[in-house]
């Protein structure tokens, strides 16, 4: 029988080893939290995947702000998924839009296909792609495993109706991963509504870009 599980939002070296040690099933690496988190440099993920042994998946964008990217942009991400397969890490996250709001279903599947057999995430593109529907069936196309979403909203908590609706749509094709805003004191609004899946979380708790072991006890107390 499928149980919750948690992934946590690792934006430093630190963060790795106070989720692994403090319960998390993965972690997502990545850097630059005040942009919503970009492609980790490689020095680092080396360093946190030599020492970590939970699952580790790996963002893979290039810059903040939107998700439509020119040419080269593609080559960087491509280059970065090739690098990082040598690590040993476990998947890729990533996601990107044409610029009418749908996914971009041949830019995506070259990224899926490159990282093979590695699992892949569409990450909170989906939070504003334009046809919720559509866009889940583009990214089940494309080969992806799963769609972190907050349900198109601020946050899970604002978004927990549209988050019901699109993992009933999904029906079991693909997980989808509650992830914004989701915190201790939320986590069970969300268990009361959805079936068993990935929850993802930073278990930020201050000012800092540093995950708090406390928050992850009490999130995995959970589950």
């Amino acid at each position: 029988m499928k149980k919750d599980q948690l992934e946590i939002a690792c934006f430093n070296y630190e963060s790795a080893f106070i989720a692994q040690d403090n319960g998390a099933d993965r972690i997502e690496l990545c850097e630059n939290m005040n942009i919503g988190g970009t492609t980790p440099n490689y020095v680092l993920a080396l360093r946190v995947r030599e020492k970590i042994l939970i699952k580790m998946h790996v963002i893979i964008r290039p810059r903040g702000g939107n998700f439509i990217y020119t040419d080269e942009e593609i080559i960087e991400m491509k280059q970065d998924i090739k690098q990082l397969k040598k690590l040993g890490v476990d998947g890729f996250v990533f996601g990107i839009l044409n610029e009418d709001g749908s996914v971009n279903k041949i830019r995506n599947k070259e990224l899926v296909n490159l990282a093979q057999p590695l699992s892949c995430t569409f990450h909170r593109a989906f939070d504003v792609v334009k046809n919720m529907q559509q866009s889940l069936e583009d990214i089940i196309d494309c080969g992806f495993k799963t769609i972190l979403t907050s349900g198109q909203e601020i946050n899970v908590e604002k978004g927990i109706f549209n988050l019901v609706k699109i993992q009933k749509l999904a029906n079991n094709r693909i997980e989808i991963m509650p992830g914004g805003g989701l915190r201790s004191s939320n986590i069970k609004l969300l268990q009361d509504k959805l079936e068993p899946t990935f929850y993802h979380s930073s278990a930020i708790t201050d000012d800092t870009d540093t995950a708090n072991p406390e928050e992850i006890k009490e999130i995995k107390n959970f589950l």
